[in-house]
């Protein structure tokens, strides 16, 4: 059972291939988008929330194809890229508001809101697009979207998304296996923006929602992916940052980036240093997290 390609963490084998090109030729008039979904129901290759992984089995056969191991129809349309291809999100709302200006303590119910795939998301991507000093960037694969409310306005928003694979400082924080990694890794969320709105004047509000959101995102991410989230995580630019706000609510300094991207190959850094913060959701985060949790 020689492993011919390994694509995404999986490693294929010959008796695969010969069951793919079996699977080809018993569909002559399928579409690689058909064919994709029907290895899928023959692998039973799902995800956590029980969805077919149609779009990662079909890089694995173009990836096959590409190697010269099974010889795909001919492509019938071509699909753009939604991510790559994407537009800005445009104002489409009134984006400023009255000033809140108190204290915490006297702000009222602060109300916190997931709005991916909700009719919200649209006010969410507007309001990255025009006051996050990176604006709006459509989050890749597993994510959440918090829009939090105070006196019927919105003050703040945070998105959270699937964690890199891989972190030097995280991964001996853990102090998981490869293997432990490769199947826990998706039990991490990573912080990729937090926006206070200029017009919420209220001090100390950054801690107090982190402090807020944090305890919510697991059985948010539950809802919508089916698995929890054991250990949050985020980077700060100190060029521009400080951390204060992580660290007033109770998030770990775990280190610096090596400055170099995922995709690196020259292992020289060629972008700025970030610092590494986490926030375990549990005592025993590290146990759950060299369990797998499906998928």
């Amino acid at each position: 059972m020689d492993c011919v390609l390994r694509y995404r963490g999986k490693n294929v084998t010959r008796d695969e291939v010969e069951f793919i090109k079996e699977l080809i030729a018993a569909h002559p008039t399928l579409s690689r988008r058909r064919l994709s979904t029907k290895l899928c129901e023959a692998w039973n290759w799902v995800q956590a929330n029980g969805q077919l992984r149609t779009m990662v089995c079909r890089g694995l056969m173009l990836a096959l194809h590409r190697a010269g191991w099974i010889e795909l129809p001919p492509v019938r349309r071509v699909t753009l890229n939604p991510l790559a291809q994407r537009r800005k999100p445009g104002p489409g709302f009134d984006l400023s508001w009255d000033p809140i200006q108190a204290p915490v303590r006297e702000l009222g119910p602060i109300e916190i809101r997931q709005v991916r795939r909700t009719p919200e998301e649209k006010l969410f991507g507007s309001l990255m697009e025009a006051h996050h000093y990176l604006s709006y960037t459509q989050p890749v694969g597993e994510h959440l979207k918090h829009l939090v409310y105070a006196r019927g306005t919105p003050i703040a928003c945070l998105a959270w998304s699937s964690a890199p694979r891989h972190l030097a400082p995280r991964d001996r924080f853990i102090g998981w296996t490869k293997e432990q990694r490769q199947a826990g890794i998706g039990a991490i969320a990573y912080n990729s923006r937090f926006l206070l709105l200029p017009w919420a004047k209220v001090p100390h509000l950054a801690s107090h929602l982190l402090a807020r959101v944090a305890p919510i995102v697991s059985a948010d991410w539950q809802k919508l992916y089916h698995h929890p989230i054991d250990l949050l995580e985020t980077f700060i630019d100190p060029e521009r940052f400080r951390g204060s706000c992580y660290r007033a609510a109770n998030w770990i300094f775990l280190g610096q980036s090596t400055g170099r991207g995922k995709a690196d190959l020259t292992h020289r850094a060629n972008r700025s240093l970030k610092e590494l913060w986490v926030y375990p959701l549990s005592r025993d985060f590290r146990q759950r997290l060299c369990q797998s949790h499906g998928g």
